[in-house]
């Protein structure tokens, strides 16, 4: 039944309503370039939420306040100590200045480039201006801190928390590669710059200090800084991206097209295909498939923080402009070949995969690790066509299901070949009777 509503109250209620659509359309509604730290959408999110959530400590303002992080929050602000007390001894600070001072030129520092740092984020911001740019300062200053103390033991107090409890440690990088979790590079550079003292005396950057700290989060091999200084990175989680994708040559292999299937790690292996560890590749990414039917894969390690870190870049990509699925494509290619713990017990014993975990946690890392994803196109696929070409050869097949049936054991291979020695005797002992028939 149609609300009793009288014409002249219905042209008060069009009124109202065209002036709020009217207030909402009146703002800037594109979204910015540099948009890159996002509340992960839920159809993400749901499958997973604890890899994407932080568990001690909050970094920038979407987890800020939020009860059970706030027991870190001391942690941070004696990071923040440590900073300025250090600017302000001479021993440190050629130039020193008092600690109010110091933070007075911090806080106006990113006081100033407040709203270029607002772009970053996506959707709204739970807390104030002032309150952000608080945010921005504190938690900015804890992390270069953190990479310093890492980095110079000297920094280091007796008892620092983050350092004498191993757990702090791990939640920290746990906590500091979560797409929520993020604060502009820009800050951290602004901050890192203003805070130089004579104990930086090899001038190392911060991206050096930053991949130092997280440089076991892929491979054992640290990865290259050379190309990472030379751009911009959005923030820590982008950087660490871009430490995969500068430093591979997948370009190379960029195939627009219909996301085909790779087989599974032991399906390939009943194939003849062999798995090699690549260890001259600079990024895991550069997997590769030859002649011989080896496919060779750079190592990657798999530890607690490797399935968070890569459903992490996986919604980075999916959420933001102009990002290519690259991380998502290898994701997806890793999660074809280790569908049980026979594919993962394969690909380690090939050391393509070395682990921290014990198979089945391992194998569960990459397992429905792109669900709900959309990926348009897929950079390996090129590398599926020429594996599943082999595949379809049937003297690859064949040779391995004879090795497979007739070899497993030393006694068996023993049997073939003298059986195949009876074989030809018997032939050649045909052939001299027939031909000493005819010679009769």
């Amino acid at each position: 039944m149609a609300d009793n509503i009288d014409a002249r109250s219905g042209d008060h209620i069009v009124i109202d309503v065209k002036a709020r659509l009217k207030e909402n359309l009146s703002g800037n509604l594109a979204m910015s370039p540099n948009s890159s730290i996002f509340k992960v959408p839920t159809i993400l999110s749901r499958h997973r939420l604890q890899a994407y959530q932080p568990n001690a400590f909050s970094i920038g303002p979407f987890h800020h306040n939020e009860k059970q992080l706030k027991p870190t929050e001391k942690i941070k602000f004696k990071y923040l100590l440590d900073l300025t007390s250090r600017l302000s001894d001479p021993n440190y600070n050629p130039n020193p200045t008092d600690r109010d001072t110091a933070l007075s030129n911090l806080t106006e520092a990113i006081h100033k480039v407040r709203n270029e740092a607002r772009e970053y984020y996506a959707g709204p911001i739970p807390v104030e201006a002032d309150k952000f740019v608080e945010v921005l300062v504190l938690d900015g200053c804890f992390i270069i801190e953190l990479f310093r103390k890492k980095e110079y033991k000297s920094l280091k107090g007796e008892n620092d928390p983050i350092f004498s409890m191993s757990c702090l440690l791990q939640f920290l990088s746990h906590d500091l590669i979560l797409l929520e979790n993020q604060i502009p590079w820009m800050v951290l550079e602004i901050l890192f710059n203003l805070t130089i003292t004579s104990i930086d005396d090899v001038q190392k950057p911060l991206v050096d200090l930053a991949i130092k700290f997280f440089g076991a989060v892929f491979s054992t091999t640290q990865p290259s800084t050379d190309r990472l200084r030379s751009i911009q990175s959005k923030h820590i989680l982008d950087l660490l991206r871009n430490s995969l994708v500068l430093a591979s040559q997948i370009k190379q292999d960029h195939f627009a097209g219909k996301l085909e299937q790779m087989r599974s790690a032991t399906r390939l292996d009943d194939f003849g295909i062999k798995f090699k560890k690549d260890e001259n590749a600079e990024s895991i990414l550069d997997i590769k498939f030859n002649a011989k039917g080896e496919l060779m894969i750079p190592p990657l390690l798999i530890q607690e923080t490797t399935e968070t870190v890569f459903r992490n870049l996986i919604s980075l990509e999916q959420c933001c402009l102009d990002y290519e699925p690259k991380i998502t494509s290898y994701a997806v290619l890793l999660d074809n070949l280790i569908n049980t713990k026979d594919d993962m017990e394969l690909l380690c014993k090939s050391e393509a995969i070395s682990k921290w975990l014990n198979v089945e946690e391992a194998t569960k890392s990459f397992n429905n690790l792109y669900i709900d994803t959309y990926l348009k196109e897929s950079f390996y696929l090129k590398l599926t066509r020429d594996v599943d070409k082999y595949c379809h050869d049937r003297w690859h097949r064949y040779l391995k299901a004879l090795m497979r049936e007739h070899f497993k054991h030393p006694w068996a291979a023993i049997s073939v070949f003298a059986a195949s020695i009876l074989l030809f005797l018997s032939l050649l002992q045909t052939v001299f009777t027939i031909m000493g028939y005819y010679k009769a």
